[in-house]
């Protein structure tokens, strides 16, 4: 878009606000196969949080923890348990971003700033989105350190990409991140994402598209001038039984991230190391493969290998898409994973819907939540 007055270049960064982020950093490299690159703590001087920094290809997360209990952090982690409390996004110029940003009706959370260290100049700001999360600007022209000032490097011997980031399992950039919002708030949403940012709307899914017999839900699509950052946003609808969106803000005690698509080039290799490493995976009913390619198309991957993993699949007017989805990540039936790989579709599997949300509904009876 030639009038895009938020130019945006990239998901900098999710981070995420953790009861243990030494234990959560464990995680995260050992089940999803991330690389720690840098980290700040007591023994870097920093003396209220520790904040662990793993990458994997263009996807970087930050795991935080509060070294006091009045910290905001520890009061966030014990209100939400593990949660995203940043989505940070990468910008020419943090200060404009914030300027035009608030001036069109969005809510300041940090004010704009700069950091100098040796390795140059951090520019960052940031606004509220829902809930108690943040939109982090970025400016990183004019800064080369490991993270931002404040973290030191933390050397990695494995393997890495061309632009020297950790290869990991695979697992190569953020394709798009989902909100959850309560009943009605929706619209409210759209408008902000459409009015402080100039986001469009890609897609609407309706009651009608993402039911079962028990619940449903209302889903809209915002994106950017550029297509590179996508935040579907759900709110739930009225059903005979809790939706699975309601269990989020049930739990969550309020709005937030419901979960991160994780875009990859190959999703049979990739949720293959997932499953072996310990990820654990919603399935489908073994019929769901029955006649598969006599409904979305002739594919690449063999349909049974697909059936071993529970890969679904779906095809839209431009092509087709592969995508799987974890089981939460932690105690509370809130974050959770997808992992999708795309063939020309820049859907979002809403051929896939009934079969999945009928698996999720199987997770909370099991949770006694259904």
């Amino acid at each position: 878009m030639s009038d895009d007055f938020l130019p945006i270049n990239r998901v900098d960064h999710i981070e995420f606000y953790v009861g243990n982020a030494r234990q959560a950093a464990h995680f995260y490299k050992t089940a999803f196969g991330f690389a720690q690159t840098a980290y700040s703590g007591l023994e870097t001087g920093n003396r209220e949080r520790a904040s662990y920094v793993l990458e994997q290809h263009n996807i970087r997360l930050v795991l935080s923890s509060a070294l006091s209990p009045d910290h905001p952090i520890a009061r966030l982690a014990h209100l939400h348990g593990d949660t995203v409390a940043v989505v940070a996004v990468e910008v020419p110029d943090a200060a404009a971003a914030y300027r035009e940003t608030t001036k069109r009706g969005a809510t300041g959370a940090i004010a704009p700033m700069e950091i100098e260290d040796e390795h140059g100049l951090y520019r960052a700001a940031a606004i509220r989105l829902y809930g108690d999360t943040l939109m982090k600007f970025v400016e990183r022209g004019k800064y080369r350190g490991p993270f931002v000032p404040g973290y030191t490097a933390v050397d990695y011997a494995g393997s890495r990409n061309a632009q020297g980031k950790p290869t990991g399992f695979g697992l190569m950039h953020v394709d798009h991140i989902v909100g959850n919002v309560e009943l009605g708030a929706m619209n409210r949403w759209v408008d902000f994402f459409a009015q402080t940012m100039g986001f469009e709307q890609l897609r609407h899914f309706s009651d009608n598209d993402i039911h079962t017999e028990y619940s449903a839900l209302m889903s809209k699509v915002m994106m950017n001038g550029n297509g590179k950052i996508k935040f579907p946003i759900n709110e739930p609808a009225e059903g005979r039984r809790k939706s699975q969106i309601q269990e989020y803000l049930d739990y969550h005690y309020g709005p937030g991230v419901q979960h991160l698509a994780l875009s990859t080039g190959n999703i049979v290799e990739a949720v293959t190391r997932l499953r072996n490493s310990g990820v654990e995976f919603l399935r489908v009913p073994s019929a769901y493969y029955h006649e598969l390619e006599a409904r979305v198309g002739k594919i690449n991957e063999p349909v049974d290998t697909l059936a071993e993993l529970g890969v679904l699949v779906d095809r839209d007017e431009e092509g087709y898409l592969l995508q799987i989805f974890s089981k939460p990540v932690e105690d509370r039936p809130t974050v959770f994973y997808e992992i999708i790989e795309r063939h020309g579709s820049r859907g979002f599997g809403v051929g896939n819907f009934k079969a999945l949300f009928e698996s999720i509904e199987r997770e909370q009876e099991l949770r006694g939540n259904l």
